[in-house]
């Protein structure tokens, strides 16, 4: 029986011939913590008294809180940087950037096995690796012993055809699935993303799709690795990391949906969750205090491209705050050389450091009492950006960015015409 991409990884990582509901223990290729987790983990490391099995393959970032805006924060990433030096793990400062873009640039492959003290580290998948968030004491398990136990998920296959319309974007597809699958709808599964409109994805794009799998309960969004993914390969000077991965012709699916974006418009999650996915033009003509760009789900150098391009020429509403975080220092130093933060600040925007920002609500743009912000992050839960008592609407960076220029929620069809 033909397997799917998953059940491919975790039989090579387990040494066995497994499928969908076995249960293994697999040796893990990387692991991923960021200055919210990795603290926890440290420590429960620190008690149970165990030098962790392979260094080499840990990756701890400062993220989050970047720079750190408390006291108690700097003490805590500073236990991480010492921790990291002291058993010799690999370990990025602040303004490196976003832990699941650093991830992606520099460290992951198809065929791996990654874990991350983080939900979204399913961005990975986007690779051709099976990537998933654990909990901080999992993860100091895994370090321990360089392996951790699995149940190989079963597998949903997205099939996606057709093309994007002016002003819709993979954002809008990544909400589209969510909103087909519903929130919870791929509890413990993983999605396997397939059909025409794959090969004309960028690897940009399937960033964002995967990331956004863990929105709907998945364990990981997965893309076969193809040419797409050997180019990005070699423009970050890892070209050697390539090999093929693709699911069989026969694997055993759980479920198959089909999305053809020849009809898809631009969405909006309204506030406070993502099982309220609508056209932009339910809710064009709210008014918004602040536009968000950036995050481990658009905060990448096509995403700026974009905005730039909107932005150029032009001034964001008077009293709106417009805020801009590239993802990495890679894309940070790419969009100066390119001219698109230029075009930013001068069209009213502020350019934070390269990390999360505003999305975690820690600090740079946490909103104020009834304010509204639209942003192009994952999350829009009561106190998501700092304040339960304000609301966040998710769109795509299209979005966003025709929105900020006025200053309320605003379909990019119509300014793009």
């Amino acid at each position: 029986m033909g397997k799917t991409i998953s059940e491919k990884i975790f039989s090579e990582k387990s040494g066995k011939d497994v499928y969908a509901n076995d249960f293994v223990i697999a040796k893990i290729d990387h692991i991923a913590l960021q200055d919210g987790t990795a603290p926890l983990a440290i420590r429960r490391i620190k008690e149970i008294g165990k030098h962790i099995k392979n260094p080499k393959a840990i990756h701890f970032f400062i993220d989050h809180a970047s720079p750190s805006p408390r006291k108690e924060l700097s003490n805590d990433q500073k236990m991480i940087k010492n921790f990291a030096r002291e058993v010799e793990a690999d370990f990025h400062l602040p303004g490196d950037g976003i832990i699941h873009q650093v991830m992606v640039e520099n460290y992951v492959s198809p065929g791996d096995l990654v874990i991350g003290a983080d939900s979204h580290t399913c961005t990975c998948g986007a690779l051709g690796s099976f990537s998933t968030g654990m909990g901080s004491t999992d993860v100091a398990i895994a370090m321990i012993l360089g392996k951790t136990w699995f149940k190989v998920p079963e597998t949903i296959r997205i099939n996606l055809d057709g093309e994007f319309k002016k002003g819709v974007c993979s954002k809008d597809l990544a909400l589209k699935i969510i909103e087909t699958l519903g929130v919870g709808g791929a509890n413990y599964k993983a999605l396997e993303y397939h059909g025409p409109l794959v090969k004309r994805l960028n690897m940009d794009d399937r960033f964002t799709i995967s990331n956004m799998a863990v929105e709907c309960g998945a364990k990981t969004g997965i893309f076969e690795s193809d040419n797409i993914t050997k180019r990005f390969l070699k423009k970050m000077g890892r070209i050697r990391d390539f090999k093929v991965i693709k699911a069989d012709k026969d694997a055993s699916y759980s479920k198959e949906v089909f999305i053809d974006v020849d009809d898809l418009v631009p969405l909006v999650a309204k506030p406070h969750n993502l099982d309220k996915i609508v056209p932009v033009d339910d809710v064009a003509g709210v008014e918004v205090d602040q536009v968000f760009i950036g995050t481990c789900t658009n905060g990448r150098l096509s995403d700026l491209k974009n905005v730039a391009k909107i932005l150029k020429g032009r001034k964001v509403k008077n009293g709106v705050r417009l805020i801009v975080a590239p993802a990495s220092r890679y894309v940070y130093l790419n969009s100066l050389k390119l001219g698109y933060l230029e075009v930013i600040v001068k069209a009213g925007g502020l350019v934070l450091p390269p990390g999360c920002g505003p999305c975690v609500g820690i600090h740079q743009g946490v909103l104020a009492d009834g304010e509204i912000c639209l942003s192009t992050q994952n999350r829009n839960f009561k106190g998501r950006m700092g304040n339960p008592n304000a609301s966040i609407y998710l769109a795509s960076p299209i979005t966003a960015a025709v929105s900020a220029i006025y200053g309320k929620i605003t379909d990019p069809r119509d300014f793009l015409k």
